[in-house]
């Protein structure tokens, strides 16, 4: 069965899992934009809480998860935005200027008499202009100019030119590289590409933190129910000394060590209750739960059972470098500074554009038809040529290039030192793994024997063929290997939660994907 949950936020990104894994219990709840706009995602934990729904609860209600939604709506719309660098436009020109001019002339008797021209001009265009990605500037349209004036009685005269007009860089600016508005898309894909990771990070430590507090609830659980049995022990035995004493066949003092016995366990089940509810609300608080109590209703959970996990140090670990959010928002900040280093290296070079145009121009007294002239095509025109601008020092652009090199080659390291940091963050945690493990099959050899112990001792005090103080030392000794054999199966969960985090493979354990939405 394939489930998917809506996680909250603007344009947030969801995960979705298909749930086959034996911890998770088979749900069909979806959460949509429009349920988080009536309110439905807040939601108090079930009566009884199973791993799935303490996730699922998680996810819609985590404060982290919702904040980076917003992140990633963000990402999204700059990466929009970095795209439209090279939408083209549609642009309409329109000026009018005009112009006197005083000069003087000789007439035929000699005398100098002075002299004015007056002149007009009407410019009209209208084109397609844009950015291509390797650095090519277009404009595809028309002008029109309409220039008249005293020297010619002011009469209309159209000169329109239709056609293209470019300008591409050849040395600075030139390239994807080297063309500034292709840098910042590339940059901007990086960020998205980021926000993504660091959006999954978010939701890998929202999981890893339920999933260790809902194994930490299982063993205060757990601690608790040995603290009452325990109890129950120590309460049985004063029932049956009294009987004895009673008949003669015990004395007081073998009564009065029981009940001290009973007395004392009394404030372990006190202290182990505290114990649950601590875990309890920690747990509420990471379900999204505001309010907190120290004598409501404790929550009913499932008990995990043991994991069996075969650890694969050497191919976890390549794994990680794949999977790990850090190392990959590391690498992608690798990738910003070689594009920055590339484009600073390239503003090294002189500028030097070409600059050229190709179409057909028409001349007539009237718009329309100059325009005729133009579009009969019988007059071609172009141009070619290039600018060429040189700075005198270079000053600026060696200083932006050294800086963005030494950034560069700054990143780089750090990714290397990220590297070693978490091939021994993996290792330990691996060990770490090992440790429980051994720890669990050592804590049930323990507990096993003791529960053999205790029932010996209990009978041999039934035979006459020992005493109220062997039985309460094996009792205890009882309730110390079970609550350790409980603690040492929490650790083994909590070690698996904290060695899939560190090899970022949490999501795939719970069969949880990242989708967009």
């Amino acid at each position: 069965m394939n489930q998917s949950l809506t996680l909250p936020g603007a344009g947030g990104r969801s995960p979705s899992w298909d749930r086959h894994s034996r911890w998770l219990r088979p749900c069909s709840l979806i959460f949509t934009l429009a349920a988080l706009a009536t309110g439905l995602v807040a939601q108090d934990a079930p009566a009884h809480l199973t791993l799935d729904d303490a996730i699922r609860l998680a996810l819609a209600n985590n404060q982290s998860i919702k904040v980076d939604a917003f992140s990633h709506a963000a990402a999204k719309a700059d990466l929009l935005a970095a795209y439209g660098a090279f939408d083209p436009a549609l642009s309409f020109q329109r000026s009018y200027s005009q112009s006197y001019s005083a000069s003087y002339s000789s007439t035929v008797t000699g005398l100098i008499v002075p002299a004015s021209t007056f002149s007009q001009v009407d410019n009209y265009s209208l084109g397609l202009v844009g950015l291509m990605p390797w650095g090519l500037q277009y404009s595809i349209g028309g002008t029109s100019s309409n220039q008249r004036g005293s020297y010619s009685p002011l009469q209309n005269e159209f000169l329109t030119f239709g056609g293209v007009q470019v300008t591409q860089p050849l040395l600075r600016s030139f390239g994807f590289s080297g063309s500034q508005a292709n840098l910042g898309l590339r940059v901007t894909k990086a960020n998205r590409t980021i926000s993504d990771w660091q959006y999954r990070q978010t939701v890998i430590d929202a999981i890893t933190n339920v999933a260790v507090a809902y194994s930490n609830l299982a063993a205060a659980d757990a601690s608790l129910r040995t603290a009452q049995r325990s109890w129950d022990l120590a309460a049985g035995l004063v029932a049956e000394n009294q009987k004895r004493f009673k008949v003669g066949s015990m004395s007081e003092n073998d009564v009065t060590s029981a009940r001290a016995k009973a007395a004392f366990l009394e404030q372990g089940i006190i202290f182990a209750t505290q114990g649950v509810r601590n875990a309890d609300n920690q747990l509420r608080m990471l379900l999204g739960e505001k309010a907190f109590s120290n004598d409501g209703p404790l929550l009913a959970i499932d008990t995990p059972p043991p994991l069996d996990l075969t650890l694969r140090v050497a191919e976890d670990l390549k794994r990680s470098y794949e999977l790990r959010p850090d190392f990959q928002q590391a690498r992608f900040g690798v990738d910003k500074s070689r594009f920055n280093s590339a484009y600073a290296r390239n503003q090294l070079l002189p500028q030097v554009d070409f600059v050229g145009s190709y179409g057909y121009t028409g001349l007539d007294q009237t718009l329309a038809g100059s325009r005729r002239a133009m579009a009969d095509e019988d007059h071609r025109a172009f141009s070619a040529g290039v600018n060429v601008s040189i700075p005198l020092t270079f000053a600026q652009g060696r200083g932006n290039a050294r800086a963005a090199r030494l950034r560069l080659r700054h990143d780089q390291q750090n990714l290397e030192l990220l590297k070693e940091s978490i091939a021994l963050s993996v290792t330990q945690a691996a060990g770490q793994v090992e440790t429980t493990r051994k720890s669990v099959e050592a804590a049930k050899v323990a507990l096993d024997l003791a529960q053999r112990t205790a029932d010996d001792e209990l009978k041999k005090l039934r035979a006459g063929a020992s005493n109220t103080f062997f039985v309460l030392q094996e009792q205890e000794m009882l309730a110390q290997a079970e609550t350790s054999y409980y603690q040492a199966l929490a650790d083994q969960r909590n070690a698996v939660a904290l060695y899939d985090r560190e090899i970022g493979t949490t999501l795939e354990r719970y069969h949880i994907t990242l989708a967009d939405k």
